[in-house]
């Protein structure tokens, strides 16, 4: 009897501390973060220190007692490969996903997978179409507003353009202009480029477009772009619009490799404010570009990130329609390239 009383003592002192056990795991778990990135090209200049940014974030967020992992995996400019990679996160154990799509028209088959297994997605840098942001609750966007970032170029060329009547090199009272553009039908692409047009037109400047070129936002790629250009139209070309600031330097390259001089070039204008476009505005190799906060966004990312595992903080975040968080875009010229330096420094 006593050893009948003893092995039932035993078993509920077993169970008491397996349900205690359970209980510490599962209060663990909800700090343990587990984030799965994938993005569309790790060729991409403005990405990679965009996510070298996310982790910084991350990092700073683990003194603060999360526990947090992030596995990154590059999606080399297949979205049939990105789709496989989101299931290898999820399979993985990530309770969210953190996406930049190679295919912003093409997110159902990643939207399904993480339905499926109830993890949240914070689409980044490239917008998914409004319709599919409205596929499930659990879809969010971070980036910022690509109208303002080509409404600033055109600003920053338009400033530059009135204040040098020697731009207008033939004297014909147009600008001849080339546009290095992201990629075919990309959304991003048209908006910068159409806004930076329009916003010159709308400011008084007259244009002649010689050509627009096609470079997916590759610097190499635009080198070779412009030098086709510069061969077909010799110095014609008197202002150079690229859709970021790597295409920009492409263009910069071409000038450079043909040995034209300081005098006979175009100006020209990037977007993103990367590393290298912020030292070629320093060095007055570009005559602008326009920044795009990759510390916000990466902050913002971090903090839904946060809030979505926790369930706690996300009334503290600027939503647009519950779903979007938008960071602003600044200019960037020779009278204030000192602070954004500064800022890139810290």
């Amino acid at each position: 009897m006593k050893r009948k009383k003893i092995w039932a003592l035993g078993a509920v002192l077993c169970l008491g501390m397996q349900l205690l056990a359970c209980g510490k795991r599962q209060t663990a778990g909800e700090e343990k973060i587990h984030v799965g990135v994938t993005y569309y090209n790790q060729s991409d200049t403005f990405l990679n220190q965009l996510i070298l940014c996310l982790r910084e974030r991350f990092e700073e967020m683990e003194q603060e007692g999360f526990e947090i992992t992030i596995t990154v995996r590059d999606a080399a400019g297949s979205q049939k490969t990105q789709d496989d990679q989101v299931k290898e996160l999820l399979d993985a154990g990530c309770n969210v996903l953190c996406v930049n799509l190679v295919d912003r028209a093409d997110p159902s088959e990643i939207i399904d997978l993480a339905r499926e297994n109830d993890v949240p997605i914070i689409f980044f840098n490239r917008e998914p179409v409004a319709g599919d942001m409205m596929q499930w609750d659990g879809l969010y966007y971070v980036g910022a507003d690509a109208k303002q970032s080509g409404v600033m170029q055109g600003e920053l060329a338009r400033d530059v353009i009135k204040e040098n009547s020697s731009i207008d090199r033939n004297k014909d009272g147009k600008i001849q202009y080339v546009v290095l553009e992201g990629e075919p039908g990309h959304q991003d692409a048209i908006i910068r480029t159409e806004n930076a047009v329009d916003t010159l037109k709308a400011n008084g400047i007259e244009l002649e477009k010689l050509e627009c070129g096609i470079a997916n936002w590759n610097r190499a790629q635009a080198q070779n772009r412009m030098m086709q250009m510069v061969s077909q139209y010799q110095n014609k070309i008197e202002l150079v619009l690229a859709n970021n600031d790597d295409m920009a330097l492409g263009a910069r390259d071409a000038y450079e490799k043909l040995n034209f001089t300081e005098s006979a070039l175009p100006v020209i204008f990037g977007i993103d404010g990367t590393d290298v476009g912020l030292l070629a505005v320093a060095e007055e190799k570009l005559s602008g570009t326009v920044y795009n906060d990759k510390e916000g966004q990466a902050l913002a990312m971090a903090k839904l990130t946060i809030a979505l595992v926790t369930g706690k903080g996300m009334e503290d975040i600027p939503f647009v329609n519950e779903k979007y968080v938008y960071l602003t875009y600044y200019k960037v010229t020779m009278d204030n390239i000192g602070d954004y330096l500064k800022q890139d420094e810290e």
